[in-house]
C-alpha cells in the first residue's frame, strides 16, 4: 500500500489555518449553490383538486379513470401528489 504525505516547509500554522478555511468555505459555498432541500410530499383530497383545478369532483373522477391523474388512498380516503396534479398540466400547442 502507497502511503501518501504532505509536507510543509516554511509554512506557519497560521498560513496552514488559513489555507484549510480557504478551501473549507470554497466547499461550503458550492453545497449551498447545489443544495436543494427535500420537501415532504403534500397529498391533496378530491376536494382540494377539484378547487384547485377549478373543475367538478366528475372532471377529477374522469381525470383518474383516464390515468391523467394517479389516485392514492388509505382507507376509503382518495389523495392526489400535489407534485403530480401540477405536472399533469401540460402546455397546449398552438
Amino acid at each position: 500500500m502507497r502511503d501518501n504525505y504532505l509536507q510543509f516547509i516554511q509554512v506557519t500554522p497560521e498560513q496552514l489555518q488559513q489555507a484549510i478555511l480557504k478551501g473549507v468555505k470554497e466547499q461550503l459555498e458550492e453545497l449551498k449553490e447545489s443544495f436543494q432541500p427535500k420537501e415532504p410530499t403534500e397529498f391533496l383530497t378530491r376536494n382540494e383538486v377539484k378547487d384547485m383545478l377549478k373543475v367538478d369532483l366528475t372532471t377529477i373522477w374522469n381525470y383518474t379513470n383516464k390515468g391523467k391523474l394517479k389516485a392514492y388512498g388509505i382507507g376509503n380516503r382518495v389523495y392526489y401528489k400535489r407534485s403530480e396534479v401540477e405536472a399533469a398540466i401540460k402546455p397546449l400547442n398552438d
